[in-house]
């Protein structure tokens, strides 16, 4: 007898994996031709003959302004950008996606230069036979101050300014008082609203190329995902701690650009994820770049140099950078040298921060000056020739790498070399906001790891500890003094001692050429002792194990080259630092 049928299946078992991947397909075949119907490739040229705003912005007829190309863009689309001088400020309002970014770039071999000059024309000679000439001047860059300053104290009261005139490419030196000009200054006499210059050359300004800085913003993005490549920024009238270039959406790109001569600051970080790659960031006023809340910024191969030009007071904001309230952050194989003031600063409630196998030199101040922050870490770097300036007020922050009330750090695998001083604890009692957290909180220096360095060659201490507090914590518990009750900067203001601090220096390298200082603990206004040997300092202090005494012999410091000869770098393999940095020589001989 025949078995009955069972009920025949819609669809057979075996057919289903391939009806799912035909499928899959077909959606991923629907997305990819609704992408390129969406997206597109637009060109900015003004210098084409039949470039305009009026036309669709395609190679053969391009978009004459940068502004046009801002307002049209969208997701997935792509903006080449011709050879130029584009006199605008330009906003990035659109976003893009992970998957489809908004690009605007330099087209192959073109010299974009977005500027906040405009060339100014137009003067007249203050008298008959000159040299000083005028124009009108309504500009007001910072209009709630009565002096048009930024910060309105008296040190600030000219370099707080935003004024900018450039004479055939050059930056004029400004002054306050028409009596004080003099070749080659210029001053804005807010009483009538003129601009006076007088050349350096004592030439008739109608014959010269004469600019002011007129927008104090070049670039905004505000965007996500928004990709800006291949451009030159310059000549912003940006008043101090605003970048002329802003990103402030999350997931932008900045690469390979160059970013110089603003006012103030380059450039201003304040969005999530962000990337800076391939950079140039020099000859600033103010600071090569700031960044606000850049958590995860990946900052990588750029160039900080030269940055505050005008002098702003380095205590205040000043050097090649200064990050504040960002958790995450990575700066990595960049050069931050030459900078007047810090190479690197972390200041207020930053939060496991990274700098790894960057070159940090010939900065005036700090190399690396981590300040009322959180988890810095910092391996395989190689800092030199840092904190030689006079400069007031900067003890502890004079160092390669300065640790400032901040807990929880790790200083790993660094060439500490040539500097005024090497590694520095700088103590006082502070506090900090913290991110996502309403009000401050005590922060103090604690739980620190220096391990595995190179310290060398450097001026006035291989390791310092200032510790300026009103009580001994920066002293084994043994030699505090009787008077000490309580600390004003511990957990629940419970007396703090040397071991409850929890530094450790461990299987760090010293060595100092005679003349030049070896340890030193605690401020040299207050309870001090100088330690000449390593032993001395170890048996003192009981915070340094497992390190030792020996002479690198570099290569050639003063030409940057830090090879080793091939029997010391398999002594010392554990203390050199890993990977490629830049601007400088490495490996053995």
């Amino acid at each position: 007898m025949r078995a009955a049928r069972s009920p025949r299946r819609l669809v057979d078992s075996d057919i289903l994996p391939a009806l799912f991947r035909s499928l899959a397909s077909a959606a991923l075949l629907l997305i990819a031709m609704t992408f390129s119907l969406r997206a597109a490739s637009y060109a900015v040229a003004q210098r084409q003959p039949k470039a305009s705003d009026d036309g669709p912005g395609t190679s053969e007829q391009p978009w004459k302004t940068l502004a046009k190309a801002f307002e049209k863009a969208g997701a997935g689309d792509t903006v080449l950008i011709g050879d130029g001088i584009y006199r605008e400020q330009v906003v990035a309002k659109a976003s893009g996606t992970a998957q489809e970014p908004i690009v605007f770039e330099a087209a192959p071999g073109a010299h974009v230069v977005l500027t906040g000059a405009d060339r100014c024309t137009g003067w007249r000679p203050t008298k008959p036979d000159g040299p000083i000439y005028g124009i009108a001047w309504p500009h007001r860059f910072i209009p709630w101050s009565k002096q048009m300053t930024h910060p309105g104290d008296e040190y600030h009261r000219l370099i707080g300014r935003c004024e900018q005139v450039i004479v055939d490419g050059y930056l004029l030196r400004q002054v306050l008082e028409p009596a004080q000009l003099s070749p080659g200054t210029f001053c804005v006499d807010i009483s009538d609203q003129t601009l006076l210059v007088w050349d350096i050359g004592n030439r008739d300004l109608n014959k010269v190329f004469a600019e002011g800085s007129m927008r104090q913003e070049v670039l905004s993005v505000e965007g996500n995902y928004v990709t800006v490549r291949g451009l030159h920024f310059r000549f912003a009238a940006n008043m101090a701690q605003h970048g002329a270039v802003a990103l402030a959406g999350a997931h932008d790109v900045l690469e390979d650009c160059m970013i110089e001569d603003m006012n103030a600051s380059g450039a201003t970080f304040s969005g999530e994820e962000q990337i800076v790659r391939r950079c140039t960031f020099r000859d600033n006023g103010q600071l090569g770049f700031g960044a606000n809340g850049a958590h995860q910024l990946l900052f990588t191969q750029c160039l900080v140099e030269n940055n505050n030009t005008k002098g702003f007071d380095r205590g205040w904001e000043a050097g090649g950078d200064k990050l504040v309230l960002s958790r995450g952050a990575v700066l990595e194989m960049s050069a931050f040298v030459r900078n007047r003031g810090n190479g690197i600063w972390f200041d207020i409630g930053n939060e496991h921060c990274t700098v790894r196998q960057c070159f940090i030199a010939d900065n005036e101040d700090s190399g690396i000056f981590d300040e009322i922050s959180y988890g810095l870490e910092a391996r395989d770097n190689v800092i030199v020739g840092n904190g030689f300036a006079e400069t007031g007020g900067a003890w502890g922050a004079q160092a390669g790498l300065s640790i400032s009330s901040s807990p929880d750090c790790v200083i790993e695998r660094n060439l500490i070399v040539g500097n005024r001083e090497g590694f520095d604890f700088r103590e006082q009692s502070r506090t900090t906001p913290r991110i996502g957290k309403r009000g401050d909180e005590s922060v103090w220096v604690h739980n620190e790891l220096i391990r595995s360095n190179i310290i060398a060659f450097n001026r006035d201490a291989q390791v310092w500890g200032w510790f300026d507090n009103r009580d001994d914590r920066n002293w084994p518990a043994a030699g505090q003094t009787p008077r000490v009750a309580a600390s004003a900067g511990g957990p629940d203001h419970q007396r703090l001692t040397l071991e409850d601090l929890r530094l450790r220096f461990e299987h760090n390298v010293y060595f100092a050429s005679p003349g030049e200082g070896r340890f030193e603990w605690g401020p040299t206004w207050g309870r001090h002792k100088s330690y000449p040997t390593l032993t001395e300092f170890q048996s003192g202090l009981g915070i340094d194990s497992g390190s030792r005494v020996l002479d690198p012999g570099f290569s050639n410091i003063s030409g940057r080259d830090f090879r080793l000869s091939r029997p010391t770098m398999e002594t010392l393999r554990q203390n050199y630092p890993r990977g490629t940095i830049p601007a400088c020589v490495l490996g053995s001989e």
